[in-house]
């Protein structure tokens, strides 16, 4: 039993950590929180939710699994051009009200009729049949490709010149700047990645909880962002973490019918009481601010 629900765990906390990683990318890179990374989520789940509606099953699941992605990164790159990049130099608070503009804009646009409406819709033949030592082949799947996903981003910052330059940019823009690196291109860049990972946790999070709505992703996409803020805003392992460690306390929560109704509560709590102990989260680093 405990086995089992620690599994899931890993599993949901595997989700939240690929959210969580769009969420401390762009704030690592472009010092902005993107509250409209959750509503990415809800396209990327509309997507399949529309792909798997093609009457051919074998198209029905390639355009599941590979369209999300194509329609999420570009979208995230046309929010950044559109949205984020005139305001470069605005002040924090600006880019902020733009984001939560940003996030209602995509939700109004999913409750139209003609593009989805407000009822909540089953998704059906998407989960993968049968089971192994009791564990769901959708679970196993998403541990196993949520993890190549995860140490493939790590590889990729750490080794690739593209991610030595994200790194730069991270540190110090304007020394980046000065040393040739484009500083548009890598942020639009980062919130391409963002946006694939969040496409990818939307096909993990319908294998999960079959049903789709216009509202989908807002809390998924504010856990996330808890479980980027518990690791370490700003830092890729601890956003890993923090989805990891958040996952397991939800299904551990859930698990226990006395615990179950405060779930939500728990988890914003101990939030709270990381935040009260070490404020920059797990493995986050203390910045000073140059004035």
């Amino acid at each position: 039993m405990f086995f089992s629900t620690l599994i899931d765990g890993l599993s949901l906390g595997a989700i939240y950590a690929l959210i969580a990683l769009g969420y401390t990318m762009v704030y690592g890179i472009a010092k902005m929180l993107n509250f409209a990374h959750g509503d990415i989520i809800m396209v990327g789940a509309l997507t399949v939710y529309y792909s798997l509606s093609v009457e051919n099953t074998v198209l029905s699941i390639i355009l599941a699994v590979l369209l999300p992605v194509v329609i999420c990164t570009v979208l995230g790159i046309v929010v950044e051009k559109t949205a984020y990049k005139p305001l470069r130099g605005a002040s924090p608070l600006a880019v902020l009200i733009t984001a939560i503009g940003i996030s209602y804009l995509l939700q109004g646009i999913a409750q139209l009729k003609f593009v989805f409406g407000v009822t909540p819709e089953t998704v059906t033949n998407f989960k993968i049949p049968g089971s192994i030592f009791g564990i769901n082949w959708s679970t196993i799947v998403t541990l196993v490709v949520a993890a190549i996903l995860m140490i493939a981003l790590t590889v990729f910052v750490k080794k690739s010149k593209i991610g030595r330059a994200m790194v730069a940019v991270s540190e110090d823009r304007a020394a980046a700047q000065l040393m040739g690196i484009n500083v548009n291109a890598i942020i639009s860049l980062t919130f391409a990645i963002g946006s694939a990972l969040a496409a990818a946790a939307s096909i993990f999070y319908l294998m999960q909880i079959p049903q789709v709505s216009s509202t989908l992703g807002s809390m998924p996409g504010i856990k996330a962002f808890t479980a980027a803020v518990i690791g370490g805003i700003g830092s890729i392992p601890g956003a890993m973490l923090g989805g990891i460690l958040l996952g397991i306390i939800e299904k551990i929560a859930l698990s226990i019918p006395a615990l179950a109704p405060y779930t939500v509560a728990i988890e914003f709590s101990l939030l709270i009481l990381i935040l009260l102990v070490k404020p920059s989260g797990l493995l986050g680093k203390k910045r000073n601010e140059k004035v």
